[in-house]
């Protein structure tokens, strides 16, 4: 059954625990209401607090329906839903972003704020096992590193918790049926204008068509494969940084260029990604060509020449060391 496999995943990867409170992203389509009616069911077994969010996009003439269906499912079954109306696409364009990019933006801030709000302490998403396949083949068309096969994680910052990672799409539009939900169907879905939908309706079909039927499940095996070396590989490059790191403090960490230089090309690119976040908090806008940068620049050892792969840092090679500082 669909519930005890959403149990099983939930147990897993410890996504849920006693007393607590979550944010539930409702758009009222297949994946997020059976999520929702799973962990309604759930609610007394695991002792935890479910809250709906639905955000109205304003972009399809159904979206009020969409809206009025979450909103009655809740009072149904007595469960607290805020519900916001946004124009995303005058959003997108005073913010220079895509509608997919604004979409995505406008619905994670109106689930931080109403987590704040109430106290919550966790975000549950309604991506599923396609999902992730499709993300990683969007990932591996870009050319992305190792990180990209490992497609959508159960398990974010222990913050973001998607229950339903292992279960395939079929499966949730099944137990849709079987439990007469009814959910609301976003046309766009079935419109090939965008990356993600050519991958789910002509490339994937066309695999198990032409190449295998269980496509999903074997790209699956192999971005667990993937996530178990990476973890290994992750573990590793934390006990060298510590052994060649000489400083840190905050916005500022300095390495031995020495011991640095002696690494493996792999985890000097892990070193150099891992401390760049620790020391300014994330790695946006570094890119391969930024990376490889800094490792000629220790490899040279040319005293007091620094490089900025963005404005909010500043990486300077001197008396055999390595510099990372912030520049906020």
């Amino acid at each position: 059954m669909l519930k005890e496999q959403v149990f099983n995943t939930i147990k897993k990867y410890e996504l849920i625990e006693e007393n607590d409170k979550i944010i539930c992203g409702v758009s009222g389509g297949p994946d997020s209401i059976c999520m929702l009616d799973i962990l309604k069911d759930l609610r007394e077994k695991l002792n935890f607090e479910i809250i709906v969010c639905h955000i109205n996009h304003l972009i399809r003439e159904e979206a009020i329906s969409d809206e009025n269906y979450v909103v009655n499912y809740c009072k149904k079954h007595n469960i607290k839903s805020y519900v916001k109306r946004i124009d995303v696409k005058k959003y997108a364009n005073n913010n220079k972003q895509g509608t997919e990019e604004a979409g995505r933006t406008v619905r994670y801030e109106f689930f931080d704020e109403i987590l704040q709000k109430e106290g919550a302490n966790k975000i549950a998403i309604a991506h599923n096992k396609n999902d992730k396949i499709e993300t990683i083949i969007m990932n591996v068309l870009r050319g992305s590193g190792i990180a990209g096969l490992k497609g959508i994680e159960p398990k974010r910052e222990n913050k973001y918790i998607r229950p339903l990672i292992e279960t395939e799409r079929k499966d949730i539009e099944e137990y849709c049926l079987k439990n007469n939900l009814e959910p609301r169907i976003d046309k766009t879905n079935f419109i090939n204008d965008c990356t993600r939908n050519k991958i789910r309706n002509i490339v994937i079909p066309y695999i198990k068509e032409e190449f295998n039927p269980n496509i999903i499940s074997t790209i699956d095996r192999l971005s667990k494969l993937v996530d178990e070396e990476d973890k290994y590989l992750e573990k590793r490059t934390i006990e060298i940084f510590n052994k060649i790191k000489i400083k840190e403090e905050k916005g500022f960490i300095v390495l031995k260029l020495k011991e640095f230089n002696e690494q493996d090309i792999v985890i000097k690119k892990r070193i150099i990604i891992y401390t760049i976040s620790k020391t300014i908090g994330n790695v946006q806008n570094i890119e391969k060509v930024n990376i490889d940068d800094i490792i000629k620049l220790c490899e040279k050892n040319v005293g007091n020449k620094y490089l900025m792969p963005n404005k909010n840092i500043k990486i300077l090679v001197n008396k055999n060391q390595i510099f990372f500082e912030a520049k906020f």
